[in-house]
C-alpha cells in the first residue's frame, strides 16, 4: 500500500501546485484549504490534509516530509512520482460476467490509479466548471494564441459522463461559436456517436488546447503543457469510465507519449482510473476515407466494454 500512498500524495501536491499558478481556489470539496495550505508551507498543507482525511475525504492522509522554506518561484521541482502497477481486470467487467478489456501501459507515463479528488454531486461540478471557464477565458499564457483567438473553448456536454471525447484544439468554426467540434469534423463525429448509440448530449467532449491555434496548425508541446492543469482539472471533475483520443495530439495530451496511433489502436491504456481508447480524429478520416473501417473497429471495442449491443450482434 505505501507506494500507492506515496503515489497519492505526491500526485495531490503536483496537482495542487498546478490550480495554484492558474488562480483556481477550489476545484473540490476542501481543495481551497488545501491552496491556501501550501502558500504557506508543506507542514500546513499536510496538516490541512489529515483533517480532511478526518472529514472522509478520498485523499488519504499525508505526510510531506520536511522542505527548505523558500518563496514559489524558488522551490526546488518535486521528485518524479512512481510508477503504480495497474489491475489488469475491470470491475464493470467482472459485473457483467464478461472478459475484461486489456489494459496495457507499454511506453506511457502513468501517474497515479486513482482520481485526484472525491466524486462530487453535478452542483458542484457544475460550480468548479463557471470558476474554470472564467480562469480559461483569462489566461494569456500562450501569447500568439490569446491574441489571434476569438474566443476560448472550454467543453461541453454531460457533467456526469461516462466517455469523454478528447480532441486537438479548436478550428474556425469551433472559435467562432465557442464549442468544440461543430465543423465538417464535428458532424462526422456526431455520426460516429450516434452508430455507436451514443448521444452528444450523454458524452462531454473537449479538445488538448483552448484556443485555435493560428491557421489550424498543429499544437506545439509547450502549449499542450499549457493548457495541461485546465483538461486535467476538467477530466478530475468528470471521472470518466472512458476516454476516447481523437488524434496524436490528444494521445500526447492525455497518454503523454508520441508512439503512432497504429501502435495504440487496439487495446485500452489508463489515464488515472478512466480507460483510454487511441483512434484517428474525424478530420483525417474526411482526408483518407479507409480510415474508416478501422475507427468503426474502435468504436465496437468501446461499445463491448461498456456493455452496448453491437449493431447486428
Amino acid at each position: 500500500m505505501q507506494p500507492i500512498q506515496d503515489n497519492l500524495r505526491w500526485a495531490a501536491i503536483q496537482l495542487l501546485q498546478q490550480y495554484q499558478r492558474c488562480g483556481i481556489s477550489m476545484v473540490a470539496r476542501g481543495t481551497d484549504r488545501w491552496v491556501d495550505a501550501w502558500s504557506e508551507s508543506p507542514t500546513a498543507l499536510s496538516e490541512v490534509a489529515n483533517s480532511l482525511g478526518d472529514e472522509k475525504s478520498s485523499l488519504t492522509k499525508v505526510a510531506v516530509p520536511p522542505q527548505k522554506t523558500a518563496s514559489p518561484s524558488t522551490r526546488e521541482p518535486l521528485p518524479p512520482m512512481p510508477l503504480v502497477p495497474l489491475k489488469s481486470a475491470s470491475r464493470n467487467a467482472a459485473a457483467r460476467g464478461t472478459q475484461p478489456a486489456k489494459v496495457s501501459t507499454e511506453g506511457l507515463q502513468i501517474l497515479s490509479e486513482e482520481w485526484l479528488g472525491p466524486s462530487l454531486p453535478n452542483a458542484e461540478r457544475l460550480e468548479i466548471f463557471e470558476t474554470l471557464r472564467e480562469k480559461v477565458a483569462e489566461c494569456r499564457t500562450c501569447e500568439e494564441l490569446a491574441c489571434s483567438r476569438t474566443q476560448t473553448v472550454f467543453g461541453v456536454g454531460a457533467i456526469s459522463p461516462r466517455v469523454v471525447f478528447f480532441g486537438e484544439a479548436p478550428g474556425a468554426d469551433e472559435d467562432r461559436l465557442g464549442e468544440p467540434f461543430v465543423g465538417a469534423a464535428g458532424q462526422l463525429l456526431n455520426k460516429i456517436m450516434a452508430a455507436s448509440h451514443l448521444k452528444r448530449e450523454e458524452v462531454y467532449i473537449l479538445n488538448s488546447l483552448k484556443c485555435r491555434p493560428p491557421g489550424n496548425r498543429t499544437p506545439v508541446d509547450s502549449e499542450i503543457e499549457n493548457c495541461r492543469s485546465f483538461f486535467e482539472a476538467q477530466l478530475d471533475v468528470l471521472q470518466p469510465e472512458f476516454i476516447v483520443c481523437l488524434g496524436a495530439v490528444a494521445v500526447r495530451a492525455v497518454l503523454q507519449t508520441t508512439e503512432p496511433i497504429g501502435r495504440l489502436r487496439g487495446r485500452f491504456h489508463r489515464y488515472r482510473k478512466a480507460q483510454v481508447l487511441v483512434t484517428y480524429h474525424p478530420a483525417y478520416l474526411l482526408r483518407t476515407e479507409s480510415a474508416k473501417k478501422l475507427v468503426w473497429d474502435d468504436m465496437k471495442m468501446l461499445m463491448t466494454a461498456m456493455g452496448i449491443q453491437l449493431p447486428n450482434a
